[in-house]
């Protein structure tokens, strides 16, 4: 479905966006076109979010379907539901689009099953950094309103909201669009062969124009572009040369929560976690003695950029990794502007539904020519050394 073939059913909303995304499972329990939903629920002691799989009806009065904060991300959720198969029951998951776009990176590394699911993504204005929102959650959730009024995030929101590009709607069956809208309404909008048909068994026409809220998503992003730019450019400069990477990761304390947070880290056992990993005691000495002294503990540069290395190409710039951070490191800006350069690279976008495979994944003949040259300049830079 092309952009301008793109049409929308609209959504009654009695207060909030929220609202209307509710009305609508509601709808959809009611017509039993989903065995359950998944989606956030606040904690008890109100200062969190946690993912509920539900099938009661009356849970939904409770939920969050569009939360202020991102304590876990949803692609993890998704991961542990259908990391064994697809399963029996139809599910529908409402998440920002960097969750399901994650989701997808998962899918092709067979970590998600999706045939089951029914993938549903809203108008993202960013998300309030977890910290901030743990210090003050009630002032968080007046802020996150006021982000969703704007339609853009302010200070209180993640660094990478201020230049993400994928805020709207991104490959998912079901897209609710509201900003730019007025409060009292919502596009529903399919996304795909599934969402169109789960749409027509809702009863639900796609039959409006949303050139007017297409108009205003492309303006929010041409800002977004311009804050990406100035961000990469500043990023840049921070990583330039060994001492510029030393010295952003400086105060690294080697608790790899970046890692345990991050959607795409998808190995059960990570090679810096295992034993294989670990440095022996007399190595340890000797490099000291030979250094003067060694920083311990070690290899978290290492760490680092071998994470960078394996999860470039697949990195959805969520932000999960600095708000996991105890130290403050912008984990996030770093890997962003990285993986920035290696999905351009490889002209790749990491989320993208379009069937292709991640292309570390697959060989194609057609690469060889270019491996080949690649070859070529290695062993001529060699040969310019020798």
């Amino acid at each position: 479905m092309t952009d301008s073939e793109r049409k929308g059913a609209v959504l009654p909303a009695a207060k909030e966006p929220g609202d209307a995304v509710l009305d609508f499972l509601r709808l959809v329990m009611e017509k039993k076109l989903a065995d359950a939903v998944i989606l956030p629920l606040k904690v008890p002691s109100g200062d969190s979010y946690a993912w509920i799989l539900m099938n009661d009806i009356s849970l939904l009065d409770d939920a969050v379907p569009i939360a202020a904060t991102m304590p876990v991300h949803g692609a993890k959720a998704l991961r542990s539901l259908t990391r064994k198969g697809p399963g029996n029951l139809t599910v529908i998951a409402v998440m920002r689009p960097c969750e399901i776009r994650a989701a997808m990176e998962l899918e092709k590394l067979g970590q998600v099953h999706p045939d089951n699911l029914i993938l549903a993504t809203y108008d993202c204005p960013g998300a309030v950094q977890l910290q901030k929102y743990v210090d003050d959650p009630a002032g968080s959730e007046k802020l996150f309103t006021e982000m969703m009024q704007k339609g853009k995030p302010d200070d209180s929101a993640k660094p990478v909201c201020h230049y993400c590009e994928n805020f709207s709607m991104f490959d998912s069956d079901i897209h609710f669009g509201h900003l730019g809208l007025s409060d009292k309404e919502m596009f529903v909008i399919p996304g795909s062969s599934k969402g169109s048909k789960f749409l027509e068994e809702l009863g639900l026409t796609p039959a409006v124009d949303l050139s007017a809220w297409e108009e205003g998503i492309d303006k929010l992003k041409t800002d977004r572009k311009k804050a990406r730019k100035s961000a990469f450019e500043e990023t840049g400069v921070q990583l330039r040369g060994i001492d510029g990477l030393l010295s952003v990761f400086a105060n690294c304390i080697g608790c790899h929560n970046c890692q345990s947070a991050c959607p795409i880290c998808y190995c059960r056992l990570c090679y810096f976690d295992s034993e294989t990993a670990e440095q022996n005691p007399d190595a340890l000495i000797i490099a000291a003695e030979k250094r003067g002294g060694i920083s311990l503990p070690e290899d978290r540069i290492l760490f680092h950029t071998g994470r960078m290395a394996h999860m470039s190409l697949s990195c959805v710039s969520c932000g999960q990794c600095s708000d996991a951070c105890p130290v403050s490191i912008p984990v996030a800006g770093v890997f962003s502007y990285i993986a920035d350069q290696t999905q351009r690279t490889f002209e790749y976008i990491a989320g993208r539904n379009d069937g292709d495979p991640l292309p570390l994944r697959q060989f194609r003949k057609s690469e060889l020519p270019g491996v080949h040259e690649l070859v070529k300049d290695a062993d001529a830079e060699v040969s310019s050394h020798e």
